[in-house]
């Protein structure tokens, strides 16, 4: 059975940092690619960042150049490194897991979905 746990979110000023851990189990983590995706009240969920098996990296250009996105086999856990954050990255932040292994970019290409983790940056 596959699971994915997010933790780390919690209340932050503007200009602070967070980071973001999803830890894996169930599945061969390795090979996975891995994404985080957040959704704000009332909108879609949004493509924020995303890591391949490879270690391959992509983001959205809204937190490009503040986050970080990582990933441990070893532990098999993938992070979210954000700085510089800022009241409209206020959200629930998913991870997921996609088999094929390369990034995309829909939530509905990936198979495995954590149940999220809140992030609020108050201004």
């Amino acid at each position: 059975q596959v699971q994915l746990v997010e933790s780390g979110g919690g209340l932050v000023q503007a200009g602070g940092s967070l980071r973001l851990s999803c830890a894996a189990s169930g599945l061969t983590f390795s090979g996975y690619a891995m994404v985080w995706f957040r959704q704000a009240p009332g909108k879609e969920r949004e493509f924020v960042a995303c890591i391949s098996w490879s270690a391959t990296t992509d983001y959205a250009d809204s937190v490009k150049g503040r986050f970080t996105i990582s990933r441990d086999n070893a532990k098999n856990t993938v992070y979210l490194q954000m700085n510089s954050l800022k009241s409209e990255d206020t959200a629930v932040y998913y991870c997921a897991a996609r088999s094929t292994g390369s990034c995309a970019y829909t939530p509905r290409q990936y198979n495995f979905w954590g149940q999220g983790t809140q992030v609020t940056v108050s201004s």
